[in-house]
């Protein structure tokens, strides 16, 4: 045999041992289970209460999808000038108010007198919302309000900002004071926005995936050291691609739920398509039309 060939041999029988020896000392290890994702069927969550049948995180939207019988809300959190907690996505008030200007300038009753349905179109394509009283909300007025709901909720402010440092303790503190530990996921794309608020939760809350979690998991996944793979994640909720990389395999839901992570995707309104994710294994659907995937699931 040539060098060449002795060299890729070599290589070849450096790695299998390499692969051999992680896989005899790393065993991966399932999540511990937690009560707010103790569940025996799929689950439908309404995205920001069902962000196309009513102004998204509104009175009304929360209200509808909990009429129809979903199982709970995904929602979005950011923190006020004078660092109340509210259900509100952007961090600009244009898109949805007749505000302008970033949430982290007003305070809540400043932000109280906002209109969320001034933008809003209804299915008809009407206005049908404009003027109709729908106010922003707090964390805490949403969980005193639907007690019996799974609330996953995203901590929206980046943890360089003075709001995102502030998010995690006020978050936890609140969960605290509503005892609403074993209801709630906490989340957000930023993963040291989910350790800083697990320092305070000590695991004792079921925490989602961030970017760089479902990016290890995947890389994990798709290579032969899956065996490497440590969770720090109690539920990945995840689209069903990105960056061209399909998340939503049969087997890739296999290898989460072995290590006893369900998996929900977002923001599903195909009803075919969400079938088809729930016949490959997911546990969860996040939607912005709860009413199609209460009917295309059937679920009670």
């Amino acid at each position: 045999m040539g060098k060449k060939t002795n060299v890729a041999i070599a290589i070849a029988a450096a790695a299998g041992a390499a692969w051999a020896s992680t896989k005899a000392l790393s065993k991966p290890l399932s999540r511990t289970a937690k009560e707010a994702l103790e569940y025996e069927h799929p689950i439908i969550l309404a995205h920001r209460g069902g962000s196309a049948l009513a102004p998204e995180c509104s009175p009304a939207a929360f209200e509808g999808a909990a009429k129809l019988g979903v199982h709970g809300f995904e929602i979005d959190l950011r923190l006020t000038k004078d660092e109340e907690i509210i259900v509100f996505h952007d961090e600009y008030m244009s898109r949805v108010t007749n505000f302008s200007g970033r949430v982290a300038d007003y305070t809540l009753d400043e932000l109280k007198k906002a209109d969320l349905g001034y933008h809003f179109l209804d299915l008809n394509g009407e206005y049908s919302y404009r003027d109709g009283g729908e106010q922003i909300m707090t964390l805490g007025e949403l969980l005193d309000r639907y007690p019996q709901m799974l609330i996953n909720m995203d901590i929206k402010d980046a943890p360089q900002t003075y709001e995102g440092s502030l998010m995690p303790s006020k978050l936890w503190r609140l969960l605290e004071v509503k005892e609403a530990f074993q209801r709630v996921v906490v989340t957000s794309f930023y993963d040291d926005q989910i350790d800083r608020f697990n320092l305070y939760a000590q695991n004792t809350v079921a925490l989602g995936a961030g970017e760089k979690e479902v990016r290890k998991a995947y890389t994990a996944f798709t290579s032969q050291f899956k065996h490497l793979y440590h969770p720090k994640a109690d539920v990945f909720q995840i689209p069903i691609k990105s960056n061209m990389f399909p998340l939503d395999s049969a087997n890739f839901i296999k290898f989460l739920t072995s290590l006893n992570i369900p998996v929900h995707y977002w923001t599903i309104d195909d009803p075919n398509v969400m079938r088809k994710l729930i016949k490959n294994g997911a546990k969860g659907i996040i939607t912005d039309r709860p009413d199609l995937a209460i009917e295309a699931l059937k679920l009670d």
